[in-house]
């Protein structure tokens, strides 16, 4: 089990103390606003958007099509360049790579900067597990683990926090009062991770993509910390979802004018970086050993379902900013991982949809994950899919089958069909009072029942 998983039925439970935390509430909204208007702001100045992102679907679809050939000659590359690649068909094998190289390095100090895959696959707990120290350099990503929690956004670790509650962590490292002034926040961060990337015996980054013609991964961050990881620690570990190849750097070109502008709203990050190998001869920058562990964890099964597309997403989080759901629900009630539409749908497919239940209906279905995807996946229409796949594969309640089974024997036949609404228009006067109907009109207004249907206006 990964630490994807999450006990059934905690979405509502989690969901409903979120809603009821107004500075949850104002730090969603606005958090996920600012990147939405950004995004839109940057976007319009964008020659012909629609066709790019045509290009860059089929780009993921074709590669994720010959994958196996593209890891072959990403492989090749990156062995001839000194480094070593790990293929790793489960979490737990890949924890157990990561943690033998550090264990071979004799590593006491491990330094990471942000990567969603290393919490896909409790990298930290492993590593702790065995004695070493784990520290985030990421500044979300510090901020979430002082306060022994996960990242709730894909692009905004610590969307929750506010200032006076990060002047508090960190007091805790400084063992003295912290003022909550955000530059003086800056300064305190900068202060205590500058000794952990001077003396870190590892480095671990994910990697946003990785380049299968040169053997290159690429890093697209705002923060200098993966630069820093790259290239001061004797031995870097990159962490890569297998889905993350992409064949030439001038595909990698397309991927990278979207990821950027739906992510921050920027035209490119502040730094984008190609990492290829050990440091060369005369180098003084660049590990002394260079180790890709590339994560399968479900994603060839992946390949051969309906569901093939969701490899294709590039983790930019668009489509979270314009959830209506996550925007209440927030980020924790979809589990420690992945959050939004996209993990709705990435949460349930990688640990097993008896798992995860719930996430396929957090959802609306108003389609604006959809038509944010900058590589055009339909992950409102997969969420319809997964929510046939739990009614097949029954993992509904008897009760929930029982109440479709009726409606649909009803409604297929004339005269129950209406006999229902006949009794529809009474049982409407009282569902704001009885059954399931209180909680669902507790905040929604129904509109009335015509007296006459439509069919009997002649």
């Amino acid at each position: 089990m990964t630490s994807l998983a999450r006990p059934p039925g905690s979405f509502r439970q989690i969901a409903r103390g979120q809603l009821a935390d107004p500075q949850v509430q104002a730090a969603f909204d606005g958090v996920t606003g600012r990147l939405k208007q950004h995004r839109l702001a940057t976007w319009n100045g964008l020659e012909d958007g629609e066709a790019l992102r045509d290009r860059a679907y089929e780009i993921r679809m074709r590669t994720i099509d010959d994958l196996d050939r593209h890891l072959s000659t990403f492989t090749e590359q990156v062995e001839s360049r000194g480094g070593h690649v790990h293929l790793c068909t489960s979490a737990a094998e890949a924890r157990e790579a990561v943690v033998a190289i550090a264990r071979a390095a004799g590593a006491r100090l491990v330094a990471k900067s942000k990567s969603m895959a290393s919490e896909e696959i409790g990298l930290n707990a492993a590593l702790e597990a065995e004695g070493m120290r784990v520290v985030e350099t990421d500044l979300g990503e510090y901020i979430v683990q002082l306060a022994g929690g996960h990242p709730e956004h894909i692009i905004v670790p610590a969307i929750r926090q506010t200032a006076p509650e990060v002047a508090k962590l960190f007091e805790q490292v400084e063992g003295v009062p912290v003022s909550p002034d955000l530059q003086e926040l800056g300064r305190v961060a900068r202060r205590q991770l500058a000794e952990v990337f001077r003396t870190a015996d590892v480095g671990v980054t994910g990697a946003n993509f990785a380049v299968s013609e040169t053997g290159s991964i690429c890093l697209v961050t705002n923060e200098g910390n993966a630069g820093l990881l790259t290239a001061l620690p004797p031995v870097h570990v990159a962490l890569l979802g297998l889905e993350r190849l992409v064949p030439t750097l001038d595909e990698l070109g397309v991927l990278l004018q979207l990821l950027a502008r739906s992510a921050t709203g920027q035209r490119l990050t502040s730094y984008t970086r190609l990492v290829s190998g050990t440091a060369g001869r005369g180098e003084t920058d660049g590990p002394e050993e260079f180790h890709v562990v590339v994560i399968d964890n479900g994603r060839s099964r992946l390949r051969e379902t309906r569901y093939r597309e969701m490899l294709a997403c590039i983790r930019c989080g668009a489509c979270i900013n314009v959830c209506p759901v996550y925007r209440k629900s927030g980020g924790a009630a979809y589990g420690p991982v992945y959050s939004g539409p996209m993990g709705a749908i990435l949460v349930p497919l990688l640990t097993g949809l008896e798992r995860a239940p719930d996430l396929p209906h957090a959802s609306s279905l108003c389609g604006a994950c959809t038509d944010v995807c900058p590589v055009k996946i339909p992950l409102h229409e997969l969420l319809l899919e997964l929510r046939k796949d739990l009614v097949e594969e029954r993992i509904t309640s008897t009760r929930e089958r029982l109440a479709f089974t009726l409606w649909s024997f009803a409604w297929s036949r004339p005269s129950l069909y209406r006999l229902s609404t006949a009794f529809a228009r009474i049982g409407q006067r009282l569902a704001p009072r009885i059954g399931p109907g209180r909680a669902w009109s507790a905040g929604r207004e129904l509109a009335p029942i015509a007296r006459r249907r439509f069919r009997d206006r002649r």
